[in-house]
Formats: structure tokens, sequence, C-alpha cells
């Protein structure tokens, strides 16, 4: 079921045609993970040729920073890995992989952030961030920006810079970007939270 109240924010960087297009891919599925929850669901846009395209080509149009000032994109677990690391090949950049707590052998950082109901903890390895290394941080969703901001304080902690976030999607009237402060900030389209 496409949705109406989907806004194309940054997704107009592609033109009206695709963007409408990616946006009719968007799933909205009333009542998950809970009643009263409208689960968005952007996997089909993933499994489809041309929304993938589409996809990958406005995050690229839509950086929020200009290519040559990031040296690596980083990738939230687990949706992020699904376009982190195909953005990062198209750009010519590495990827570090920002993974859920006890995923990674020993030598990493955690942090931890919260969550609706409770505490959730991500990490990275010592050694994927150098020191000075600018980092662009990208995942499907912001919301809260719980996640996004733990992974930017994990990229500090490593001695690395975050040149800002890319986001897939956007819940309108969370204020999720106001969590991660000065930092320039893109989102391809917004929806009610």
């Amino acid at each position: 079921m496409a949705s109406s109240d989907i806004s194309i924010e940054q997704l107009e960087c592609v033109g009206e045609q695709d963007a409408r297009y990616l946006i009719s891919l968007i799933r909205s599925v009333p009542g998950f993970p809970k009643a009263g929850v409208l689960f968005r669901d952007f996997m089909p846009v993933i499994n489809d040729p041309r929304g993938l395209r589409i996809m990958l080509r406005a995050l690229r149009l839509a950086l929020p920073v200009p290519e040559d000032s990031f040296d690596s994109v980083a990738g939230l677990e687990a949706r992020g890995f699904l376009f982190g690391p195909a953005l990062a090949a198209n750009l010519g950049k590495g990827f570090i992989a920002v993974r859920k707590a006890g995923k990674l052998p020993p030598q990493t950082v955690r942090e931890e952030y919260s969550l609706e109901y409770g505490q959730a903890q991500v990490e990275v390895e010592v050694s994927a961030i150098t020191s000075g290394e600018r980092v662009l941080i990208v995942d499907d969703l912001i919301a809260t920006g719980g996640s996004a901001k733990a992974a930017a304080d994990l990229v500090e902690r490593c001695g690395g810079t975050v040149a800002g976030f890319s986001f897939v999607m956007g819940l309108g009237g969370l204020d999720g970007t106001a969590s991660l402060g000065p930092h320039p900030t893109s989102t391809l389209v917004t929806m009610p939270a």
C-alpha cells in the first residue's frame, strides 16, 4: 500500500517522476510491530532495480556536504548496511560498519542510547576509524536520533570527525535531527510519525 502522506523533501533532486515512483514503493504496514504503529517499510525499494537506482542516485545528489569533504561512509546495522556500502563504493569511499553490540571481535568502542522502551548499544572496531578521518553517517530512518547520535559519538571517540548525516526517511514531529547538533543533514522523504 503506497502512502500519499509522504513528502518528497530532498528526493526532488531526481525529478518528480522518479521521486513519485520511489515513494510508490514504500510500503505502509498498520499495526506493526504493535497496535497503533504505522510501520514504513522501504525494503520494496531495495527489491526493485529501478527503485534502488533512484534511491542511490538521490542519496548521492542530496549529500548534506560535498563529496570531497568526507573520507568514508559509516552505516548503522542493519538497514544502513543495505545501501551504505553501495553509496560508499559509488563515491569511491570506504565503509565503516556501526554494529549492534556483541557482533564484532574484541577491540571495539561501544556507545549506549535510549530506545522508546529501554536501552540499546552500538559499537565499532577501534581500528575502523583513523584520527582525523571525516565520516558521513547514513541510515534508513531518522526518528528520535538516538542511534545516529550514538554513531556520531563513536566516530568522535575513535578520533574521527562527523562530516554529516544522510537518511532515506524521516519521521516528522519527533525532531530527531535536533540531537545531532550542528552537523549538516539530508533526508530524502518525510512522513508523519
